[in-house]
C-alpha cells in the first residue's frame, strides 16, 4: 500500500524529519490507501516523487509529535512507564552487538571472554535484581534540545490565522538560547515573540524551513551534531526494538528515571489519543460500531478473511488501549459517574464511548451466588463466554467488546455500548433470556435460530425452563444469557458468565451424589461463590474422550455380532455376553486418555473403521441399530440413536424451574454434568501429574503452571488438590514448589485487593511498601511511612468523587502475623491446601522458595513496579521496602485476543508435517503461516515469535545455521518485547539462540546468552529445577570446547546432580552427563575420575539399551581408550619414582575436543538429532506417517458420520 511507503520514508535516516508530504506518480497524487498493484502504469523502474504539502493544524501537531518521538527514540522512559506500547529488550546489550553477521568483524582467533559472573555460578546464594536490566554503555541518548513545547501565545489570534499561522512553539536549545517559532501552512520559522511580548513577525535574519528538524539544525549547532549522532544510533537498532507492540507490556522493575519537560506527554495525559485521528476536538470513536462492522466484513476467500481479521485485530487492540486508560481514570477519580448520587461501589461510568462498571454486587444481584465474590468473578466468566462465541463466529450474532481491568485493588469491566440501551429500561431491552437468574424468562425465534448454530460447537443443549407465568420457554444458552436487539438492528448476546456447565465439585447440593473418585478427594466443597464453571478445554476433552469410548464400545459390539455369525458355539455366546455386560457402563477412572492418543492404539483405528463402515451403509439393520443404541447408553449420550454429548448449563441453577425435574432425560443431563466434573478429577488431573512425571510439561513459574493446567481444562481452584498429588512424587518436587508459591501469591493477591480499597491516593506508595514488608521482610514489626498530615480530618465531600468506600487507616495496622494468618486461611478456603508456615522465612525454609521469585510473582500479579535495586530481605532490624521503592502501579488487563484463523491452521498443519518427518513441507507451511500472521497482526505478536522459533529450528536441522541465527534473533527480540524480559518463553528463546550462535562460531556471544538464560532462570525459579540441568550442560560443554575445564566441570557436575534428582540414577540423561564429565576429566588428565564416570555411563547404557546397542559399544570403546591412557600415565609415573628427577613426563596424548564434536553433543542434549537415513528408510517412514496422519485427519469427520447413521435409524 502507498501508506506503507509513507511509513518507510518517515523511518529512514535521511527522510524521517518529513511528515507532511504526498507521493506523486506522473503528476497524480497517489491515494494513501491504494495498493501499488492497482496503480495504472506503475512498473519496475518507475519514479515516485515526494512533494511537500501545506500544513494544517492537525498536520502541524502530528509533525511536532513525530519530532518528539524522534528525539525520544533512544529513551526507555516510555517502556518503563508502560506508555505508547513501548517495552524493553536487552538482547543487544547482552551480546554487545556480536550477533549481527554483517557488522561482525572479529574472527575465530579472537580471545573468548568465558568468565561467568559470580551470581550465575552453580551454588551461588545471591539473587541480584540489578542485572535484570543491564544498561548499555551509551544508555543515555545525546541531548539535542532542552525544551520543545507549545507556546503560551497559542492559539493564534484571528488576524494571524489570516496570515497562515497555525500554532506557536517555544524552544530552549542546548546552548540555552530561547526561541519562539511559528508553525504556518508553509512550514516553520522563528518569530520575534518573547515570554512577555507577542510579535509574530519573522525574525531577522529570517530562519525558515518546511520541517521543524531542518529549522532547529539552522538555529542550534549542538542540535545539528547531536541529532545526527542520535539518528545513527537509532537506525543501527534492530527494527524489532523500535516497533510498537499490539498490547502494552509492563515491567515489574524500573530504575529511577529523570523526569524531563515534555509538552506532548503532558498533552497526552489529559486528552484521549489513540492514533492520530483523534486530534480534532470532539472526534471520539464509536467503538461498538467499529467492532461490529469489522466482524461483518466479507470472509468468502483468503484475501477477504485476512482483511477482516486484520481490521478486527486493529480495532480490538485500540479498544483494549482505550478501555485500559479509561479504567485507570475511573479508579483515579478522573471520570464523572453517570449516577453520582449512588454509593461509590454502585457507580457506573461512560468515557470515550465505553461503559465502565465496578466489580461489586450492585443491588444484591449476586446475593444468592456469593455477593461481592461472585460479582468479582462474573466478569472473567463472562469474558470466557465472549471468547467462546467469538470463536464460533456465527454471522448475525454479536457480542460486546469486553475488557476486564484490575487496578489498585479494583476490578473494572469495560464494555462497548449497545446502541439505544441507555435510553430504555433493561426489562424493555431484553427479548431473550432472564434478568433475574431465571424467575422471568423470555425467548425470541431469531435468537433461537442463531443460537442453534452455536449449540454443537459449544456443547450447549437446547432445553426448556418454566418462567414465573408458568410457561415453558425454549432456550439454547444459560438462563442468565440475555439477548438485546440494538437500535442498529443487530442481535447482541451478553452476560455469558454461565456459558459452560457448572462445576458440581464446588457446588454442594442436597440429594446429589458425586462419583467415588470425587468423594475420595473431599468433593463437593463449598466455594466462596456459586459461579464455578468448567473450562471450555475440559468440555472439549470430555466430549472427545466420550466419543472415543463410544467408538470402542460400538466396535466391540460389531465384532461380537460378526463372531456370532461366523460361529454359533455356546462358549462364544457366553463370552460375548460378558463382554457386552462389562462395557455397559464404563467407569471414568478406567478411561484411556482421549487427547490425541487414539492413533497409538490399533484397537481404536479398527473401531473407527468399523463404525465408519456402519455409517456409510445405505440402510441399517436392527442389529446395527442396537449396537449404536447400546454404545449411546454406555457413554451417557443424551440421545439413544446418535452420539450426543451436550450440556444443560442450567441443570443445577437454584432459581431455575425445569419442566420435568424427575424425568429420565433430566436425570441424564444432571449425570453428564457430574461425569464431566468426575472426568476432571480422575482423568485430567491424573493425566497432568503423569505428564509432569514424564517431563512433557516444563512449568518454571506460576504463569506457565497456570497455562499447563488450563490447557487440560483444570481450573486453578484445583491447585491444592494438584499440589497434594505432586507431593507424593519426589521427582515432582520442583512443580510442587511452584504450585505452593502460586497458591501463596494468589492468596496474597486476594488480600491485596481488599487492602488497597481502603487506601487513599496520598498513601499509595506507603501502603504498597508496607504490604510488601509484611509479606516478604524478615523484620517482624514494620511501620508504614505515613504522610505528615495523615489522620487529620478529611474533606468528606471530596471522597464521594472516588470509587473508594473506605479512607480509613486500617491498612496501616496490618502486621506480618496478620498477613500470613490471612494467607494460610485463604489458601485453605480457596485451594483446600494446608500451609505449614506462619511467616515468609518459614515458607522459604519449608517449601524451598526464594524471596526474589515471590517478589516477582506478586508484583506481576498485583501490577506493582518496584525500584531496580538490591533488596535485603533478611535484615531483622530494618524493613526491606520504603515508599521510594514503589515506582508505579499498573493495570492487569484481561481481554479476548482475536485469532488469525487461517494462519493458525497453516501453523498447526506445518507442525503436524514436521512431526511426520516432512521437514521441507512443514517449513513451507510455517513460512506461509508467518506471512499470514504478519498480514493480520503486524510485525509483533507472540504467535509470530513462535513461528520464527520453529523456522529457526528447521533452518538449523536443514543445514542453514546462519538463517537459523537470523530467525532466532528475531524470536528473542520479539519474545522480550511482547511477553517480557523474564518470561519463561524468553528464557527458552535465549537458550536456542545460544545454540545457533555456537554453531556459527560465535562462542563468546553463545556463552553470554547462556549466562543470561541461567540468570533469568535463577531469578524466576532458582537452581533446583530439571531445566537448570539443560542450561548447565550447555554451558559446561561450551566451556569445555574453549578449554576452560575447571569452570566446565562445575556446571557439568551440577547438571549431573540435578538429572539424578529429577530423572533417576539410571536415566539416559544421567548416562550422558557421566560421559560429558568423563570427557572433561580426561582433558584435565584425571583419568581415574574419567574412568569412574565412563563406567557409570556404560553400566546405564548396558542395563537400559542392551550390550549390542550403538551407545553401549561407543561407551565400551571410550572405556578402553581411557584405560589405555590411564595405564600409560601410571607407567610414566612409576618410571619417575624409580629413576628420580632425571625422567621427564612425555606430553599427554590429549587433544582438546573439536568444535564439531562439542556441537554434536550440544545438539543431542537439546533434543536435536540428525538421523543418517537412506532414501529407502525415509520413503518408508513417510508412508507410515502419512497413514497415521490420514487417520488423525479423519477423526474430525467421524461425528457427522455417526449422526447420519443415527438419522437413518430414527427415520
Amino acid at each position: 500500500m502507498v501508506q506503507e511507503i509513507h511509513q518507510v520514508l518517515m523511518d529512514r535516516e535521511d527522510t524521517c524529519h518529513r511528515t507532511c508530504f504526498s507521493l506523486q506518480f506522473e503528476g497524480n497524487v497517489l491515494d494513501n490507501f491504494a495498493e501499488l498493484k492497482n496503480i495504472e502504469g506503475l512498473q519496475e523502474g518507475s519514479v515516485l516523487k515526494v512533494v511537500e504539502e501545506p500544513y494544517t493544524v492537525r498536520e502541524a501537531r502530528i509533525h511536532m509529535r513525530h519530532v518528539r518521538d524522534l528525539l525520544k527514540s533512544l529513551d526507555p522512559a516510555d517502556a518503563y512507564n508502560g506508555m505508547d506500547c513501548s517495552s524493553l529488550s536487552f538482547l543487544n546489550v547482552i551480546t554487545e552487538g556480536d550477533i549481527d553477521m554483517k557488522k561482525r568483524k572479529r574472527n575465530d582467533s579472537d580471545s573468548v571472554d568465558c568468565t561467568p559472573p559470580d551470581y550465575v555460578m552453580p551454588g551461588a546464594k545471591d539473587r541480584p535484581i540489578l542485572p535484570l536490566q543491564p544498561m548499555s554503555k551509551d544508555f543515555k541518548s545525546p541531548q539535542c534540545l532542552k525544551v520543545l513545547t507549545a507556546s503560551g501565545w497559542n492559539p493564534p489570534p484571528g488576524n494571524r490565522k489570516m496570515h497562515g499561522d497555525l500554532m506557536y512553539l517555544s524552544v530552549v536549545t542546548a546552548e540555552d538560547k530561547h526561541f519562539h517559532l511559528t508553525a504556518s501552512t508553509r512550514g516553520f520559522f522563528v518569530n520575534q515573540s518573547t515570554q512577555e511580548t507577542f510579535n509574530p513577525k519573522p525574525a531577522s535574519p529570517k530562519c525558515s524551513a518546511h520541517s521543524l528538524i531542518e529549522l532547529l539544525n539552522q538555529i542550534s549547532p549542538i542540535f545539528k551534531r547531536n541529532f545526527a549522532t542520535l539518528q545513527k544510533r537509532r537506525v543501527n537498532r534492530h527494527p524489532f526494538e523500535r516497533i510498537a507492540t499490539p498490547f502494552q507490556v509492563y515491567s515489574w522493575t524500573a530504575p529511577q528515571m529523570d523526569h524531563t519537560i515534555d509538552s506532548v506527554r503532558a498533552e497526552d495525559a489529559y486528552t484521549s489519543r489513540l492514533g492520530y485521528e483523534e486530534h480534532i476536538p470532539g472526534q471520539t470513536r464509536d467503538w461498538n460500531e467499529e467492532l461490529q462492522t469489522t466482524r461483518e466484513l466479507s470472509r468468502k476467500n483468503l484475501p477477504e478473511r485476512l482483511l477482516r481479521e486484520r481490521a478486527i485485530f486493529k480495532v480490538h487492540s485500540d479498544f483494549v488501549a482505550a478501555a485500559t486508560r479509561g479504567a485507570m481514570a475511573v479508579i483515579d477519580g478522573n471520570v464523572m459517574a453517570i449516577n453520582p448520587g449512588e454509593e461509590a461501589k454502585m457507580q457506573m461510568f461512560i468515557w470515550n464511548n465505553i461503559f465502565f462498571s465496578l466489580g461489586f454486587d450492585v443491588k444484591d444481584h449476586y446475593k444468592e451466588y456469593g455477593g461481592d465474590y461472585a460479582a468479582y468473578i462474573a466478569p472473567c466468566n463472562d469474558m470466557k463466554g465472549v471468547r467462546a462465541y467469538n470463536g464460533v463466529d456465527i454471522e448475525g450474532l454479536y457480542t460486546l467488546g469486553t475488557v476486564v481491568i484490575d487496578y489498585r485493588g479494583y476490578r473494572v469491566t469495560a464494555q462497548s455500548i449497545i446502541p439505544g440501551i441507555l435510553e430504555r429500561e433493561q426489562e424493555q431491552s431484553v427479548v431473550y433470556g432472564s434478568i433475574d437468574f431465571g424467575k422471568s424468562v423470555v425467548t425470541n425465534d431469531k435468537y433461537l435460530e442463531l443460537l442453534e448454530k452455536t449449540s454443537k460447537p459449544l456443547k450447549i443443549l437446547p432445553h426448556k425452563v418454566i418462567n414465573d407465568q408458568n410457561e415453558e420457554i425454549q432456550i439454547i444458552s444459560s438462563v442468565e444469557c440475555k439477548g438485546i436487539v440494538g437500535n442498529d438492528g443487530r442481535y447482541y448476546v451478553l452476560d455469558l458468565l454461565r456459558t459452560f456447565p457448572p462445576d458440581v465439585n464446588f457446588l454442594p447440593m442436597e440429594g446429589e451424589e458425586l462419583s467415588e473418585d470425587c468423594k475420595a478427594l473431599g468433593f463437593p466443597r463449598k466455594h466462596k461463590h456459586r459461579l464455578a464453571c468448567l473450562r471450555q478445554e475440559l468440555v472439549d476433552a470430555f466430549a472427545e474422550n466420550r466419543y472415543l469410548l463410544f467408538m470402542r464400545h460400538a466396535a466391540l459390539q460389531l465384532m461380537s455380532i460378526r463372531q456370532k455369525k461366523a460361529t454359533t458355539t455356546k462358549e462364544s455366546r457366553e463370552r460375548d455376553g460378558k463382554e457386552a455386560e462389562k462395557s455397559e457402563r464404563p467407569k471414568l477412572g478406567g478411561c484411556t486418555r482421549g487427547q490425541g492418543d487414539s492413533s497409538k492404539d490399533p484397537v481404536d483405528a479398527e473401531a473407527q473403521a468399523l463404525v465408519e463402515s456402519l455409517a456409510e451403509q445405505d440402510s441399517v439393520d436392527d442389529a446395527s441399530r442396537e449396537v449404536i443404541n447400546a454404545a449411546c447408553r454406555a457413554i451417557g449420550s443424551l440421545s439413544d440413536s446418535e452420539f450426543d454429548v451436550r450440556f444443560n448449563p442450567d441443570v443445577f441453577s437454584p432459581g431455575v424451574t425445569h419442566p420435568n425435574p424427575q424425568g429420565d432425560q433430566f436425570r441424564k443431563q444432571k449425570q453428564l454434568v457430574k461425569d464431566a466434573a468426575a472426568f476432571l478429577v480422575s482423568h485430567q488431573i491424573a493425566g497432568f501429574v503423569k505428564d509432569c512425571i514424564e517431563h512433557s510439561i516444563t512449568a518454571i513459574d506460576g504463569q506457565s503452571l497456570c497455562e499447563a493446567l488450563h490447557d487440560r481444562g483444570i481450573n486453578m481452584r484445583y491447585l491444592g488438590k494438584v499440589a497434594d498429588l505432586l507431593c507424593q512424587h519426589k521427582l515432582l518436587e520442583h512443580i510442587h514448589r511452584i504450585a505452593v508459591s502460586e497458591m501463596i501469591c494468589r492468596a496474597a493477591k486476594h488480600q491485596f485487593k481488599t487492602y488497597m480499597q481502603g487506601v487513599e491516593m496520598l498513601c499509595l506508595s506507603a501502603a504498597v511498601s508496607h504490604f510488601l514488608n509484611c509479606l516478604l521482610s524478615t523484620f517482624s514489626n514494620p511501620h508504614p511511612q505515613l504522610p505528615e498530615d495523615f489522620g487529620k480530618k478529611k474533606n468528606k465531600k471530596r471522597s464521594r468523587h472516588y470509587p473508594i468506600a473506605n479512607h480509613g487507616e486500617e491498612w496501616a495496622s496490618l502486621s506480618p502475623q496478620d498477613m500470613w494468618s490471612n494467607i494460610r486461611t485463604e489458601v485453605k478456603e480457596y485451594f483446600d491446601f494446608n500451609l505449614t508456615c506462619d511467616s515468609c522465612d518459614s515458607a522459604v525454609e519449608t517449601y524451598g522458595l526464594q524471596k526474589t521469585s515471590l517478589l516477582r510473582e506478586i508484583c506481576i500479579k498485583c501490577g506493582v513496579q518496584v525500584l531496580l535495586r538490591e533488596y535485603n530481605f533478611d535484615s531483622k532490624h530494618r524493613a526491606t521496602f520504603t515508599e521510594e521503592d514503589i515506582i508505579n502501579i499498573f493495570p492487569i488487563v484481561k481481554h479476548v485476543n482475536p485469532k488469525a484463523t487461517d494462519a493458525y491452521h497453516f501453523f498447526q498443519s506445518g507442525q503436524v508435517k514436521i512431526q511426520q518427518g516432512f521437514l521441507k513441507e512443514g517449513f513451507e507451511l510455517i513460512n506461509e503461516a508467518l506471512n499470514l500472521f504478519n498480514n493480520v497482526y503486524g510485525a509483533m505478536h507472540p504467535e509470530i515469535a513462535a513461528c520464527l522459533r520453529t523456522l529457526a529450528r528447521l533452518n538449523y536441522i536443514l543445514g542453514d545455521p546462519v538463517e537459523a541465527l537470523n530467525n532466532q534473533q528475531k524470536a528473542v527480540l520479539m519474545s522480550e518485547r511482547v511477553l517480557g524480559i523474564d518470561h519463561p518463553n524468553t528464557i527458552t528463546e535465549y537458550v536456542h539462540l545460544a545454540l545457533y550462535c555456537f554453531a556459527n562460531q560465535q562462542v563468546s556471544a553463545a556463552l553470554r546468552l547462556m549466562y543470561r538464560a541461567r540468570y533469568l532462570a535463577l531469578v524466576v525459579f532458582g537452581e533446583d529445577h530439571p531445566e537448570m540441568a539443560l542450561y548447565d550442560s550447555n554451558i559446561g560443554l561450551i566451556l569445555h570446547g574453549v578449554g576452560e575445564i575447571d569452570l566446565s566441570l562445575r556446571f557439568l557436575e551440577n547438571a549431573l546432580e540435578l538429572n539424578k534428582k529429577y530423572h533417576g540414577q539410571r536415566s539416559l540423561k544421567v548416562a550422558l552427563n557421566h560421559h560429558l564429565l568423563a570427557r572433561a576429566f580426561s582433558c584435565k588428565g584425571d583419568f581415574r575420575a574419567a574412568l569412574m564416570h565412563e563406567r557409570e555411563t556404560y553400566t546405564i547404557y548396558k542395563s537400559q539399551l542392551g550390550e549390542q546397542h550403538e551407545k553401549t559399544k561407543d561407551s565400551s570403546e571410550c572405556l578402553k581408550h581411557l584405560t589405555q591412557q590411564a595405564v600409560v600415565l601410571q607407567r610414566t609415573m612409576n618410571e619417575i619414582y624409580k629413576s628420580g628427577s632425571q625422567a621427564t613426563i612425555p606430553p599427554l596424548q590429549i587433544s582438546p575436543p573439536s568444535a564439531s564434536s562439542v556441537l554434536e553433543l550440544i545438539n543431542i542434549i537439546n533434543g536435536i538429532v540428525f538421523l543418517p537415513l537412506s532414501q529407502k528408510d525415509l520413503d518408508r517412514l513417510q508412508q507410515r506417517q502419512q497413514v497415521l496422519g490420514n487417520l488423525a485427519e479423519n477423526k474430525a469427520k467421524d461425528m457427522p458420520a455417526i449422526k447420519e447413521a443415527g438419522d437413518q435409524e430414527s427415520s
